[in-house]
């Protein structure tokens, strides 16, 4: 990720030109910048690195391809420890105008719906794919497997059986 062909990352880009232009960018990102993924972290420590890349393919369909790599800090469900979660990513956008294109998109692509005006927001993208690697729930690798059989009991079966209650009105 250090070629000198690749340009800092800025704010906002066209994400049009930059198609145009084959542009490539890398940057980083400190996890405490992103407040929506925030929320999902133990702590927000340590940082994205990330490269985009605007082109075209081979069906001349315009595209940003993300790599992101980083180490979600998250709390083990069922060892309650803080543990690393290591993210490492490729995902290839088709950029589209309109929700129909999506379907011309072929597969491996994911649709990112862009306005004309083409503004995109780099660090917003990364973002976006990092709150999608959240786990449901965070369990550490090797952590122990916690499983237990559930039986209900006669009264909780009762209780949850919703014929039991038209049962009772027959008897009236």
């Amino acid at each position: 990720m250090s070629d000198p062909s690749i340009s800092r990352v800025p704010e906002s880009v066209d994400a049009w030109r930059m198609v145009a232009a084959q542009r490539e960018f890398e940057g980083r990102i400190p996890l405490a910048s992103m407040a929506r993924l925030r929320d999902g972290l133990l702590e927000p420590e340590g940082d994205a690195r990330f490269t985009l890349a605007f082109g075209t393919d081979a069906l001349r369909l315009p595209y940003v391809e993300l790599r992101v790599e980083a180490e979600l800090p998250l709390e083990c469900q069922s060892s309650l420890q803080r543990f690393l979660l290591p993210v490492q990513l490729v995902q290839r956008l088709g950029l589209v105008r309109d929700e129909a294109d999506e379907a011309a998109l072929p597969e491996g692509y994911e649709a990112l719906l862009v306005d004309a005006d083409g503004e995109l927001k780099p660090a917003e993208l990364v973002e976006d794919e990092l709150i999608l690697a959240l786990p449901v729930v965070a369990v550490a690798p090797g952590a122990e497997v916690v499983e237990r059989e559930f039986v209900p009991g006669a009264e909780e079966t009762a209780e949850a059986n919703p014929f039991a209650a038209l049962a009772g009105l027959k008897k009236r």
